[in-house]
Parts: C-alpha cells; structure tokens; sequence
C-alpha cells in the first residue's frame, strides 16, 4: 500500500466515523421532539435540526468520498490518475456539506433554542432560505442564552404568547434537567456544537484528500510501475 493509499484509508475511516456522529446528533433533538409532543415539529427544541445540517450536509454529502476512501485499500484505486482525480472531486462535495453544517450550527448556537426567543416555541420564523442561512451577528455569538440563569427575558412574561409552561419555569427556575427551559438549552448547545466539531474536522479531511488526490494526480501510476519493477 503506497501512503497516498494508507491515508486516502485512513480519511475514509475518519470520515465514516463523522459521518456517522453528524447524523446521530442531528437525529437528538428530532427524536427527543416527537417523544415529548407525539407528533414532529410541533413546538421543536429550535428551526435549525429542521435544516438537517447534521443528515445532509455531514451526513449524505459525505457519503460518495467515505465509499471511495474506504474502497482504495482493496480496489488499489488510488494507483492511478483517474482514481485519485475522482477522490479529489467527490471530496469537493464533502468539504461543501460540512461548510454547511458549520455554517448551520454556528447560526444555532448563535441564535439559542427557540424557547429562548420572544415568540417562544413559535415556528414561524423556521422556514429555511439562504438569507437566514447567512444572517450570522458576529456580535450576538456570545452563548448568554447558555450561561446565562435564564435566557427568557422578564419583559416575556406579559406577552401572553409565550406558554404559561415557559414562564412558569422561568419564575420556579432550578438547575436540574427537568426544567423544560434547562433541558431545551442543553440539548440545543450539546448537538450544535458536537456538529460544529464535526464540521470542522470534516472539512480538515476533505481538504487533506484533496490535496493528496491532486499530488496523486501528479505522480499517479509510480507505485504500480514500482511494483512491476520489483
């Protein structure tokens, strides 16, 4: 096995790994929705699990470059120009998913859960659409919904469309986990930033592939003509 073949490998296993997490994480807040409310989205932890960044972008925009990674230690695919040209550009697609799960969860962990916003678990403002995709306030990347002892602002509690549920907790608040509050904050920053770390890596790989693919490129067949030789 030449290096480029050992590393090519070694990125498919990486990236399966990612993959694999990326979609669990995205799948928590999903799963945790439909059991409290018995059905999906009605009153969700947050808009941005329904962007599925963790299913779609580090998910099944992975896949192609994992499948060809994990196939060059058996296939030799990686002893040509064509194989390693292929590697390259299906990675191009992997590094474009995890820019957008990034892009996402940055967007999430920026914003909160919905539960901390003034319309409270209102889903009106989740519709997906690149100008919310892109509506990153540097200045509001702060957590203070996080680390803060309550991210309801007390001028909420009049505004008669925020849940009774919400406020009540907000008033009879507590650090344990049974808080709806508490529990919605949590799970919301655990997933986004396990998918920001995925994406971050993701990307990392992908760019390693394609850089190993493009000097495979250059000096691709060497290997199988050495192995001829000897």
């Amino acid at each position: 096995m030449t290096c480029c073949e050992g590393w090519t490998a070694c990125n498919g296993f990486s990236l399966l790994v990612l993959l694999l997490l990326g979609v669990t994480l995205n799948a928590i807040p999903l799963i945790v929705n439909l059991v409290e409310e018995d059905q999906t989205f009605k009153n969700p932890i947050s808009c941005f699990e329904w962007w599925f960044p963790g299913i779609i972008g580090a998910g099944l925009m992975v896949i192609p470059a994992t499948t060809m990674s994990l196939a060059a230690r058996k296939r030799a695919c990686c002893n040509n120009k064509t194989g390693m040209f292929l590697s390259s550009l299906l990675n191009v697609i992997t590094v474009i998913g995890a820019a957008y799960c990034l892009t996402v969860s940055i967007q999430a962990l920026a914003e909160g859960p919905l539960i901390c916003n003034s319309q409270g678990n209102r889903t009106s403002s989740c519709e997906f659409s690149f100008e919310n995709l892109t509506a990153i306030h540097p200045e509001s990347f702060n957590l203070q919904w996080f680390f803060d002892d309550s991210c309801v602002s007390p001028t909420d509690f009049n505004n008669p469309s925020i849940n009774n549920t919400t406020a009540s907790n907000r008033r009879t608040y507590s650090l344990h986990f049974n808080s709806t509050e508490n529990k919605h904050r949590i799970i919301h920053f655990s997933v986004f930033l396990g998918l920001l770390l995925v994406g971050i890596l993701e990307i990392l790989f992908g760019l390693s592939q394609i850089l190993i693919g493009f000097l495979g490129c250059l000096c691709g067949g060497v290997s199988k003509r050495r192995n001829r030789i000897v």
